[in-house]
């Protein structure tokens, strides 16, 4: 909502704040700002070139345990920037710091003009067991995640070495050479022992994003490895000669059947026999001599 007012022969508006009794000079909207409370303060830094009002500075008396230390501070500071001030009093790192002021906790990105400090004020400061757990917790994970990234770096320029001695192998057997089995074999051992090493790497996020990809690179390398192998095995003069023509050779003439002679042999009481005749003991096929028959003489 909009107030027009005139006092005089130069105009002079005015805007209302949703929410805030204030108003703020529309001619000078850079020198007026609304804190989060909604109170409506002077801009606190100047761009316009002109020297700004100096702040003044107070001095604060802080409890911490049995101490007591006095600090002096800009009036406008947050309690962030007091317990940075206090951290080199107290020994006690920011995070883990908690800013009582009138029995209650204040905020980091707290003013302390607006929460109502002001010259000679006591505060309190304790250390927060949780906060600094949680800090803990962090940096453990935060040095890691860096031992983790080194360590994957490391593995990388390792695995670059042997990619390049994989391309010279490779670039010998295509030329149609022959390189030793020990050298592939070695090349292959190598590179797993390098997947042995990334599965030990422990990581999180993008960290571990890195790791999947030395993976499957370090896996590529050992299937073209493998497949080096085989044809550096097989040589090429095995290969299948190209198809000649050959003469084709006129059928000959049909090759009699074989004649097959089987004899029928007769007991030994048919060369008794006087009705025996030559003929029974000739063979069926081919002219074959007569057995020739003894006259035996009875006594």
């Amino acid at each position: 909502m909009i107030h027009m007012q005139t006092k005089s022969p130069e105009a002079v508006a005015f805007v209302a704040v949703k929410d805030c009794p204030a108003v703020i000079p529309v001619e000078e909207p850079a020198k007026w700002e609304v804190r989060p409370c909604g109170m409506l303060v002077q801009k606190r830094s100047s761009d316009d070139g002109r020297a700004a009002v100096p702040v003044p500075a107070i001095r604060l008396r802080v409890k911490h345990g049995s101490n007591y230390h006095e600090v002096y501070i800009n009036s406008q500071a947050t309690f962030g920037e007091l317990r940075k001030l206090l951290s080199e009093r107290t020994g006690l790192h920011p995070q883990d710091q908690k800013i009582f002021f009138k029995d209650k906790e204040r905020d980091s990105a707290a003013y302390l003009d607006t929460s109502g400090v002001k010259d000679r004020s006591k505060l309190v400061v304790v250390e927060d067991p949780a906060a600094k757990a949680k800090r803990v917790l962090e940096m453990r994970r935060a040095a890691k995640l860096e031992k983790a990234a080194k360590s994957i770096s490391q593995i990388s320029l390792e695995v670059d070495e042997l990619a390049s001695q994989v391309s010279a192998l490779e670039g010998v057997i295509l030329k149609g050479g022959k390189v030793a089995d020990n050298e592939v074999l070695r090349l292959t051992e190598l590179l797993m022992n390098e997947l042995i090493k990334l599965e030990g790497v422990l990581a999180d996020g993008d960290v571990k994003l890195q790791r999947r990809m030395q993976v499957k690179r370090v896996q590529k390398y050992v299937e073209m490895l493998d497949a080096l192998k085989l044809k550096n095995v097989i040589p090429k003069s095995t290969a299948a000669p190209p198809p000649q023509y050959q003469k084709k050779v006129p059928p000959s003439s049909p090759k009699p059947k074989s004649v097959i002679v089987t004899t029928k042999w007769e007991t030994f009481d048919s060369l008794f026999s006087p009705l025996a005749s030559p003929s029974s003991l000739a063979t069926t096929t081919t002219s074959v001599a007569p057995t020739p028959r003894f006259e035996w003489e009875l006594f």
